[in-house]
């Protein structure tokens, strides 16, 4: 059954990825629900327009990495080089008997333009790719692995877990192009994990990725100490998520989110990559006697400003321009322009070519950016939606001020 199809049955449904109030707001949406895939070439028109080099003007090529570019499949296939990826999908991600998760991965292979899933992760390669190939020299994708859940016991829990994708295979592919670069997954309760930290170095990896709420971690935990003090010996970054989290299956857990957990690495010294600027949702003030809750972005906030954390304290600026985001807090994260240094740049992809998650009108609605913009960068999301997502946060601004070149030169902060 191709993408369209399922997306079209699925939405049916009316369940999947939080979009029933989206599909009732027609008017906000820059196009159709579907991706147009057009991603075998981007016109000339389109790449030599005023706005296009308006966006890439003053940057410093050699130093764009995307540092937070998903890498998936569904193990069904073979990847790239013809061999077995070792992906795992969780069996709900493909049951009609958990239609919410179904629909998400419906709408997942359509931003990554799989039609046919039977071969979904050699395709997803290779698109990626046919998206690089479309920019200049010098930017990078930074390709995340992702590992399971595991218990407090560490052991794995394959049936909490959403996927996996082997630090082994990302380190594959990353190996594949001058195109990619790599950011591992370990889980720290696992009786290897320091074992594992050492290959991924060895092998190139320039991170680690966590997602409290979907792996079951607490980085406040004793049980990471040792796993922070291995990151410190290899000089590798923590880029974890904070902040309430949609995108996989996780509710349960969303204590993990609270971004003050993070004060554990951050007093040990570990470089902290904050995703999205913990920009969803709210968690108990740990630190306040109401422990009443806050906004997740400023919990974050806190931290940032925390004079302690002036070298270690970091943050990407993932799916801050979803739909589901408070457009205040966007303008805040715009116009503090003291963070500038200390944020990267990063896309989330697939996830910018979820058609209904990100809509250029709804930013210009907000005030976040100008309607002249709104048709051009359209069109580009046609042929290249991680471009569309960059032209989204380069021509952004709040109150005359957009981010600064350093925020698109992430490369200093994987050395």
């Amino acid at each position: 059954m191709q993408r369209r199809q399922l997306l079209k049955y699925g939405l049916i449904g009316g369940a999947g990825l939080g979009l029933s109030a989206t599909l009732g707001c027609q008017h906000f949406l820059e196009s159709t629900l579907f991706n147009a895939c057009k991603i075998a070439s981007l016109p000339a028109d389109l790449a030599n327009n005023d706005y296009m080099l308006q966006a890439f003007e003053g940057i410093d090529l050699t130093q764009l990495w995307d540092s937070h570019f998903h890498l998936i499949g569904n193990g069904v296939s073979a990847g790239f080089d013809n061999k077995k990826t070792g992906i795992w999908l969780s069996p709900n991600m493909t049951s009609w008997m958990s239609p919410t998760q179904r629909i998400q991965y419906s709408f997942y292979m359509d931003a990554a333009c799989i039609d046919d899933p039977k071969l979904a992760d050699k395709a997803y390669v290779n698109n990626v790719l046919l998206l690089a190939n479309q920019l200049p020299l010098g930017i990078k994708f930074m390709l995340l692995a992702f590992d399971y859940q595991y218990d407090d016991q560490g052991k794995i829990n394959k049936a909490g877990s959403t996927f996996y994708v082997p630090n082994d295979y990302a380190a594959r592919v990353a190996n594949s192009s001058e195109r990619f670069e790599w950011i591992a997954s370990v889980h720290p309760y696992r009786d290897d994990a320091l074992e594992s930290l050492e290959w991924c170095s060895k092998n190139g990896a320039k991170a680690v990725k966590w997602l409290p709420p979907a792996m079951n971690i607490d980085p406040s935990s004793k049980k990471c100490e040792a796993f922070y003090q291995k990151l410190k010996e290899l000089n590798l970054a923590l880029l974890t998520h904070a902040g309430e989290e949609k995108a996989v299956h996780s509710e349960e857990m969303q204590t993990l989110a609270n971004p003050l957990l993070l004060r554990k690495p951050l007093d040990m010294g570990v470089k902290v990559i904050i995703a999205h600027c913990a920009s969803l949702g709210a968690s108990e003030d740990l630190e306040s006697p109401s422990k009443k809750l806050t906004s997740n972005f400023n919990l974050f906030a806190r931290l940032m400003d925390d004079p302690n954390y002036q070298s270690n304290c970091i943050a990407d600026i993932s799916a801050i321009n979803l739909i589901n985001r408070e457009s205040d807090e966007v303008s805040q994260i715009i116009e503090r322009q003291d963070w500038h240094e200390r944020l990267l740049f990063a896309s989330d992809y697939p996830l910018p070519g979820v058609m209904p998650l990100i809509s250029s009108k709804n930013l210009a609605k907000s005030g976040l950016l100008d309607e002249k913009y709104i048709a051009f960068v359209s069109e580009v999301r046609k042929h290249n939606s991680w471009l569309y997502d960059f032209l989204i946060k380069r021509l952004m601004s709040s109150n005359g001020i957009r981010f600064s070149n350093a925020v698109f030169e992430t490369r200093k902060h994987f050395k």
